[in-house]
């Protein structure tokens, strides 16, 4: 099964709210690269299909940080399996159509200069991360506060955002923490790059 196959499968088992199939239609059409595009320029998932890849690294990590006993009994972190997947395997909205192709020159192993190719950013709507990712997300389906949330802030205190706010936002909704962990952990431990 490929990535796009496995994406597949697990958004239409959970995801099934008003709007839900027609965000699906676009992801999987011309008009969007989500298949194909890396999730980074040069760090995790700086590959063909890397942003998909992660996305499904980064619920596979959710439905594990929640499927401890301490998040269940003690934080009272319980969410519908609708909620993880679209709180996981949208959470990087924001990078449909973000990257691009370009060339630059670089010496051979022969010492002669060759044009190779790498991503770089063409940001058509700037309008930040996590909020781009809601905002696409709702022009097609409704989130709720916690998912809107969850999603905004899944970048935790490695976004450019105000502390304060984060911290705020993380202790009034906990699906943000845990969706912020799953992300570290698939971006650091599962997709990037290995030390030995």
């Amino acid at each position: 099964m490929t990535k796009r196959e496995e994406f597949i499968a697990v958004y239409q088992e959970h995801i099934t709210r008003q709007g839900a199939s027609r965000l699906l239609e676009w992801l999987d059409s011309d008009s969007s690269d989500f298949f194909t595009a890396p999730s980074s320029t040069r760090y995790h998932g700086a590959f063909e299909g890397g942003l998909v890849q992660h996305s499904l690294n980064v619920y596979e990590c959710l439905k594990d940080y929640l499927a401890r006993p301490r998040t269940k009994d003690l934080y009272n972190m319980e969410y519908t399996d609708e909620t993880v997947a679209i709180v996981a395997l949208l959470h990087d909205l924001c990078k449909v159509n973000f990257y691009a192709t370009d060339f630059r020159n670089v010496k051979n192993e022969y010492g002669s200069w060759e044009k190779v190719p790498y991503y770089t950013i063409r940001d058509q709507m700037p309008y930040g991360h996590g909020e781009k990712s809601v905002y696409m997300i709702q022009g097609f389906m409704r989130l709720t506060r916690e998912e809107a949330f969850a999603i905004r802030y899944h970048m935790g205190f490695s976004g450019n955002e105000d502390k304060n706010s984060v911290g705020r936002a993380l202790k009034m909704f906990p699906l943000a923490l845990a969706v912020s962990v799953a992300d570290m952990e698939a971006s650091y431990y599962l997709e990037g790059t290995p030390t030995k």
